[in-house]
């Protein structure tokens, strides 16, 4: 939702900024605004509701509006209906401070009570005017730089954004902050730009540089330079974009990885909704109706990497909701150990592309042994999906990084529903629990972004383990070992340090042996009745050296006095944990891989897609 655009330089404005904001129409939005400023004349403001041609049909598609200094919005109404008055950019009074905006204030209204008692007044219902007029605020209050207005909004505001900024006493000149809505900056031939995503302003440079969360860019005519929170210079490598168009589509994320790590909330929302009818699970559409689960007499979950693990969540979770016995398989072993399957059996076949050579040699075996088979897969019309007799799609949109995210989390939030399902359908569990776990399910995307919240502190934690590990081990019983599975595999495909996940009460029977000083060991302790037991699996490994790190819920404090770092994460079902704990897991893998300098989206030796066996 919402676009920036942004450029100084020789040329004009106007017609850059309206082009750049034509390639974000993608986005969605409702209204379009410019501001352009000639020299060093007053900063001309113009708005329209509606779509991007009215804006341009308004200033003679940039002619009308002359200057070579300019930023542009498409807004989605968030705060305020879509009108000229509620369309960025948004303005100070005497217009000394000109801005356009993405993300949401949160506390915007607080800050609203706050400068309506120093005297400011609003003209619109947007948490965009009351951020500018705060920046305002700070810029004559300190009779300070735009930096300095920006630093001391910037720890006032509660958020997201990403913001451009123009001041009228610095003419030729753009500020941009951010923090968790994405932007990237540019330079080619002494012209600078700024845009929320590449596609704006690829036409015009390849070389970008790509803003942190919570520093600020100055652009000026033919240079960048960026500032940390306290108003220090830092420097910053350019990048330069050798994508293609498709890869173009990173939203002003430096790799795809985190944008997808990002997109899981609405990916999670998009699956669970699409089986959703009421306020119950209903999987009919896809043939699986109430008298069909009945007759399931066992589970055969079968499936490679990422999506085995998410098999092996599933069998905890369906074994103990709906008593169905659940066996998990390796695709590629499946077929080669003759599988005895029962007449009512049912054959889940797990794949993010539906194309995992593997995984459709065993949804083959099984169909040639006539059992029933589902299919859950991400993408429609692909040969696994073809040919299984019920489909279950995960909506989580296409997937580039090789170390998949999305796709994990939505293949669990499926083997939810299916166990959910199972269980009313066998009377294993009340209509109140029924409806209780669903409604649990639902609160999971809000969870997620809690946690992405707290991505610095991981960042800091995983760099000062990038240099320091050559091997690094994940435990848990439970749910949490499956857990482990997975953040383990995020490790070593991404990082190339060796990982290794074991079931906690399993390391003294030979792999403690391992453990030196120093080494990285990782519990995870969601489950409550299991929580004891992997604290005294850690104590045993930090007896002999490990350096620990925990991930539990909130609440669950005394593990500081085992552990040296903690990853808290949101109370959930604990039936449902995996989603949220491998969220901490996931940033690991990406910051760890960051740190080391490697190419996360593309690690050596692997495919997005394995179609060879």
């Amino acid at each position: 939702m919402c676009g920036i655009v942004g450029y100084t330089g020789s040329d004009q404005a106007a017609p850059i900024l309206l082009d750049g904001l034509s390639k974000l129409e993608y986005r969605g939005y409702d209204s379009a605004g410019l501001a352009v400023r000639d020299g060093d004349r007053e900063i001309e403001i113009v708005k329209a509701k509606g779509r991007l041609k009215v804006l341009a049909e308004k200033t003679n598609d940039g002619q009308a509006v002359p200057g070579c200094c300019g930023i542009g919005h498409t807004r989605w109404a968030t705060h305020g209906e879509p009108s000229e008055e509620n369309a960025h950019p948004h303005y100070s009074a005497d217009c000394a401070v000109v801005a356009v905006h993405n993300g949401i204030i949160e506390n915007y209204q607080e800050l609203r009570e706050k400068l309506l008692k120093k005297g400011y007044t609003f003209y619109s219902q947007t948490d965009t005017e009351v951020a500018v007029k705060l920046i305002d605020y700070y810029y004559k209050k300190y009779l300070g730089t735009p930096v300095d207005a920006i630093n001391h909004a910037m720890v006032r505001i509660r958020g997201s954004y990403a913001m451009a900024m123009m001041f009228q006493e610095y003419p030729g000149e753009i500020y941009v902050a951010r923090k968790d809505s994405p932007m990237i900056l540019g330079l080619q031939d002494g012209n600078a730009y700024v845009a929320s995503d590449v596609p704006a302003i690829l036409k015009y440079t390849r070389t970008v540089y790509y803003i942190g969360n919570m520093e600020i860019g100055r652009l000026q005519k033919g240079n960048i330079t960026f500032y940390n929170l306290d108003g220090d210079e830092i420097t910053k490598e350019p990048k330069e974009i050798t994508w293609d168009a498709e890869a173009a589509e990173k939203a002003g994320y430096e790799h795809f990885m985190m944008k997808e790590i990002h997109e899981q909330p609405k990916a999670i929302m998009d699956t669970l909704g699409s089986v959703k009818k009421g306020d119950k699970i209903d999987l009919s559409e896809m043939g699986l109706t109430d008298e069909v689960l009945k007759n399931i007499s066992q589970i055969h979950i079968v499936a490679c990497g990422s999506a085995y693990h998410v098999g092996v969540v599933a069998q905890y979770v369906i074994e103990d909701l709906a008593k169905v016995p659940v066996r998990v398989e390796l695709a590629s072993e499946f077929r080669y150990r003759n599988p005895i399957l029962e007449k009512n059996a049912l054959v889940v076949i797990i794949s993010q592309s539906g194309e995992t050579a593997d995984s459709l040699a065993a949804l083959r075996e099984a169909k040639e042994q006539g059992i029933h088979t589902l299919a859950i897969v991400n993408v429609v019309g692909s040969s696994i999906a073809r040919e299984a007799d019920h489909v279950f799609y995960t909506l989580a949109g296409p997937e580039i990084a090789v170390a998949t995210t999305k796709a994990y989390s939505t293949q669990l939030i499926a083997s939810y529903a299916l166990a959910l399902q199972l269980a009313m359908a066998n009377g294993r569990i009340t209509e109140e629990t029924y409806l209780n776990m669903i409604k649990e399910l639902e609160t999971i995307p809000v969870k997620i972004e809690k946690i992405i919240e707290d991505k610095e502190r991981l960042q800091w934690f995983a760099a000062k383990q990038a240099a320091a590990n050559k091997d690094i081990f994940f435990i848990g019983r439970g749910i949490d070992y499956a857990i482990s599975m997975e953040g383990s595999l995020k490790m070593k495909e991404i990082s190339y340090i060796h990982s290794e996940a074991y079931a906690a009460g399993e390391l003294k029977h030979g792999t403690i042996s391992l453990i030196e000083d120093g080494t990285l060991v990782i519990g995870v302790l969601t489950q409550p009745q299991l929580y004891e037991k992997t604290v005294s699996n850690m104590v045993e490994c930090k007896s002999r050296g490990a350096y620990l790190m925990a991930i539990t819920f909130y609440g669950n404090y005394n593990i500081e006095d085992t552990a040296e770092f903690v990853t808290y994460i949101p109370k959930t079902d604990p039936h449902f944990a995996a989603s949220l704990a491998v969220i901490p897991l996931q940033l690991m893998g990406y910051y760890v891989s960051l740190a080391k300098g490697l190419d996360v989206d593309k690690p050596r030796n692997l495919a997005k897609s394995v179609t060879v066996e």
